[in-house]
């Protein structure tokens, strides 16, 4: 039987009740629902409108604000860049199944790293923090290769789909300009525009 989704609704004065618990809670709270895993909605009081999201931006905002921030000023920006373009979609879709493989290795390696200690009683959370500590400069690396991976396949995709454009609209007069070139930087918010430098007979 699947479990059920715990609402919390919002009112007007800004607090949260639990209806599971019958009880008014705080965002540390929801936090922690989080933290465990637990499935739930936020939601207006008065509208029912879903502020689950609005809820979590909140909480991620105290978290940045607490002094070991997750996101820097440059990613922020680059983030914010995507608003409104035309890749927005697909960018947040690359990030949603780039933390989710993140997720599924940390998982497999924590694991794997408990059946070490399989019948030697469950290590101190003091030597656990310590092994994982010591396994990030590896993780870190395997993420690095699997990200430059993703990005010259996508690359590759981007060419590929506008040679496909161009043999599809080459019937179309004025479609590709004469002496436009392919970049596969072309489509990003912060792609660094290169002048075209013609070749052949070089200028006295």
């Amino acid at each position: 039987m699947a479990p059920t989704t715990r609402l919390i609704k919002k009112y007007p004065n800004r607090r949260l009740y639990d209806t599971q618990t019958s009880a008014y809670i705080t965002l540390a709270d929801i936090k922690q629902l989080v933290l465990d895993g637990e499935s739930f909605q936020v939601q207006d009081a008065k509208t029912q409108e879903n502020l689950t999201r609005s809820i979590l931006l909140q909480i991620i905002l105290d978290e940045e604000a607490g002094g070991a921030p997750l996101f820097s000023e440059q990613m922020l920006a680059q983030m914010i860049r995507f608003y409104g373009h035309a890749m927005q979609g697909m960018m947040g879709a690359y990030l949603e199944k780039t933390l989710q493989t993140f997720i599924e290795v940390q998982n497999r390696m924590q694991a794997q790293s408990r059946n070490l200690y399989e019948g030697q009683g469950v290590p101190s959370a003091e030597l656990w923090t310590q092994f994982m500590q010591g396994q990030a400069p590896m993780m870190q690396s395997m993420m690095s290769n699997y990200l430059e991976q993703s990005k010259n396949l996508f690359f590759q995709m981007q060419d590929q789909m506008q040679q496909q454009a161009r043999s599809m609209f080459s019937s179309f007069p004025g479609a590709f300009p004469m002496g436009q070139e392919s970049s596969s930087s072309q489509g990003w918010p912060d792609a660094e525009k290169k002048p075209h430098k013609p070749t052949g007979r070089n200028e006295s």
